[in-house]
């Protein structure tokens, strides 16, 4: 290989067959991560909006009754945030129509119906989250391997030379150190944003458990209100 074949297209053609496997595999990798990374950047901002707008009506002074009965009717297009009311209110609603009127029981009730429905909209909003955390990890490793046995098969090479120079060894080399280039190409993209996708999970994770709380609250203040009314002010939620 002459000096103006070291490109890096021309490097891998001549590389040995587990270097371009490894590096092959890499590029596919790399492709299915962008996918992942642009999926998981639009579905948590079609979650953000989708909670903000909920929130907005919720704090509007809509009766609660109303936000369930859009909730139920909106059950596939609503966000996490609407869910988990419709899963508090449904329970709640189960155990009122079951003449249940201790307040303990009806607040655990739907407190732990948000709950589940909280874990699991958590788990759907983390989905591919471990994908690029694998990638990130594991690419730099795998283009490491190809460089390892990349290099391994440049020396053997040159072991039947007769005299060797720089020019004979700088082609083997730099065919195998493309695949920890590539490696770290893959690896470096899915670091950083599972890094902020990680935040963004958190900040989503953070609001609905304020939410619960507050909902939480604002059962609990309609319940006192029904047991005793003089105990409480009209201004409700």
């Amino acid at each position: 290989m002459n000096q103006q074949d070291l490109s890096i297209l021309s490097l891998l053609l001549h590389a040995s067959l587990p270097v371009q496997l490894v590096v092959l595999l890499l590029i596919v990798v790399s492709v299915a991560s962008w996918a992942a990374i642009f999926r998981k950047y639009f579905a948590l901002k079609r979650t953000r909006s989708l909670n903000e707008e909920f929130e907005r009506d919720f704090w509007s002074g809509t009766s609660l009754n109303e936000l369930f009965s859009s909730a139920a009717q909106n059950a596939k297009f609503a966000g996490p945030m609407e869910r988990i009311f419709a899963s508090g209110m449904r329970e709640y609603q189960k155990l009122r129509e079951r003449h249940v009127s201790d307040t303990g029981t009806l607040l655990d009730g739907s407190r732990r119906a948000m709950r589940a429905s909280y874990q699991r909209e958590l788990d759907a909003v983390e989905q591919n989250l471990s994908f690029l955390a694998t990638v990130g990890s594991v690419s730099p490793y795998v283009g490491l391997f190809g460089t390892v046995w990349g290099i391994m098969h440049a020396f053997t090479g040159l072991a039947a030379l007769a005299q060797v120079t720089l020019s004979t060894v700088a082609p083997g080399i730099a065919e195998a150190l493309v695949a920890t280039a590539i490696g770290l190409f893959a690896a470096i993209p899915a670091v950083v944003a599972y890094n902020r996708f990680a935040r963004e999970i958190d900040k989503i994770a953070i609001a609905l458990e304020t939410f619960i709380e507050e909902f939480s609250n604002i059962l609990q203040r309609n319940l006192t209100a029904h047991v005793n009314p003089a105990s409480v002010t009209p201004a409700g939620r």
